[in-house]
């Protein structure tokens, strides 16, 4: 049906109206390039939350204070809320391999609020950590000079700590803080290391931190209270994830004696479920993206019906010279069915190259990641759109009876 003649008629009918041709190819340009760089836009914007979210940790569960809810009031009438407590017991239990196996480390974290001062500078950081050595690698905190604190400095008390980049940067004035004496409040410590950059996780500075030793954190600025601001719990693998939070829940219910497991005095905050609604959002936003960018190609094909139904009328007494002349329907119909196809197969590849090039720049602050599978869908959904909107003017040009279609004026 579609040979090499109809092939040269139909190039030959594009090159014959270049300004109507490149508009209609346009529309099919403007539909692909929209589909790529639109659905690259919800890629990108959900590898970014992927990013943020792994930054905080790796594989972790984060236990928080919850309330206490009893009776209160005079009479013993009401109820009374107060704050519970993550203790010791709480750690050793989570600690527990019999208890827990699918636990790597648990991390107990104790938040403080400090004045830096060194040299006449200061400055207060946004987030200021006691922890165990274990929270370096549970929440992926990795040193960038110098060296995190050990095992033995939690032991001993030692009044040490390390800073993020953002520290460095507001108290230390470009100097090496490697071993500088930094006046924390009314205490002394040492840094001993500076950490890699991590960005904001999209509340707050990651970097605008300082972390020490639990032990002397409590020694010299909170006091030991016997309860901790939160418990870090790394799982063995991402995988094992959930079975890690069942344990922290099964075993904090009986440390901390709920009485109604579905009113627990602690949360629970799961870095896996975090990113699982995290990634059916971004897809759904994703999926919405490229449908809204399908409507420009659905326009586009709207444009080739309607420019091959001004062709097959402008080509009337053309249609009827061929048929006259021996042409059969067959051929009719696969000259204009192929510039159909040709113009939007051309748009379609003008559409890719400029999806591809829009895809290299930052759209409202996200960097686009292009799917190869958007690229591929919507080259087809060209052709698709190309064949199937070429079919009713290519009919109804092969239909045209020769004698009619010569004595069109």
């Amino acid at each position: 049906m579609i040979g090499k003649e109809s092939f040269t008629i139909a190039i030959r009918g594009i090159l014959a109206n270049k300004l109507r041709s490149g508009l209609t190819m346009l529309g099919i340009l403007i539909g692909v390039g929209a589909v790529i760089v639109l659905v690259a836009v919800g890629n990108g914007s959900s590898k970014a939350v992927q990013k943020r979210i792994d930054s905080l940790g790796t594989n972790i569960i984060t236990v928080m204070r919850g309330f206490n809810r009893g009776a209160g009031g005079r009479g013993g009438a009401g109820t009374q809320s107060q704050r519970s407590f993550l203790t010791p017991t709480d750690v050793a239990a989570l600690q527990d391999k019999t208890q827990a196996p699918d636990i790597k480390s648990v991390s107990p974290t104790m938040s403080a609020t400090v004045t830096a001062t060194w040299q006449g500078s200061t400055y207060s950081p946004s987030s200021f950590i006691g922890s165990t050595p274990s929270i370096a690698e549970a929440s992926n905190y990795q040193v960038a000079a110098g060296t995190f604190f050990s095992q033995n400095d939690l032991d001993q008390h030692n009044q040490v700590a390390v800073v993020g980049q953002t520290v460095v940067k507001n108290l230390f004035n470009g100097a090496n803080p490697i071993g500088q004496e930094v006046q924390l409040n009314r205490s002394t410590f040492t840094i001993i290391g500076t950490l890699k950059a991590k960005g904001s996780n999209g509340f707050q500075d990651q970097d605008d931190v300082v972390i020490a030793p639990l032990t002397s954190v409590e020694d010299n600025l909170t006091g030991s209270t016997g309860s901790y601001s939160s418990i870090i719990v790394e799982a063995n693998s991402r995988g094992v994830q959930n079975q890690a939070e069942a344990e922290v829940s099964t075993i904090l219910d009986s440390t901390h004696k709920v009485a109604n497991p579905l009113n627990p005095d602690f949360r629970i905050l799961n870095q896996a479920s975090l990113l699982s609604t995290s990634q059916s959002s971004s897809q759904v936003f994703t999926v919405l993206l490229g449908a809204v960018a399908a409507i420009s190609l659905l326009v586009g094909g709207i444009g080739v019906m309607n420019i091959m139904l001004v062709t097959v009328t402008e080509r009337t007494r053309e249609i009827g010279i061929r048929k006259a002349i021996g042409a059969k329907k067959g051929d009719i119909l696969g000259q204009f069915m192929t510039e159909a196809v040709l113009l939007t197969v051309l748009g379609g590849i003008f559409g890719v190259g400029a999806g591809l090039l829009g895809s290299q720049f930052k759209i409202v602050g996200v960097k686009p990641v292009v799917q190869l599978y958007s690229v591929a869908l919507a080259f087809g959904v060209a052709l698709a759109v190309g064949l199937f909107f070429g079919i009713y003017p290519a009919n109804r040009a092969a239909s045209l009876r020769p004698i009619e279609a010569l004595r069109y004026e």
